[in-house]
């Protein structure tokens, strides 16, 4: 089953319709991929998404207790990504 991005908003939550980019497959440094790849519509929020979603499984977690830590090396669109990864979480309920 596929699931969709959540989004926070001012008033509330909502799924935003995406699908699947082949070649978000991390390593043991993280995604490491060009800026233009990141800025693809929903390419950021799919991989949070799909993060999340595995946080999520694990026994005894409770996403809106857990921290969340987000990092960059503050180039060019760290601080666009930061904000894109934020919506998502707390649409997810992260605290």
């Amino acid at each position: 089953m596929e699931r969709r991005p959540e989004a926070a908003t001012a008033s509330g939550s909502r799924a935003i319709p995406t699908t699947p980019f082949s070649d978000q497959r991390p390593g043991t440094s993280g995604l490491r991929k060009k800026t233009r790849v990141f800025m693809q519509p929903h390419y950021v929020e799919n991989f949070v998404q799909a993060v999340l979603d595995a946080a999520r499984e694990a026994p005894g977690t409770d996403l809106a207790r857990e921290a969340l830590a987000i990092g960059g090396d503050g180039r060019y669109y760290n601080r666009a990504a930061i904000q894109r990864i934020l919506r998502v979480a707390v649409g997810n309920g992260c605290g």
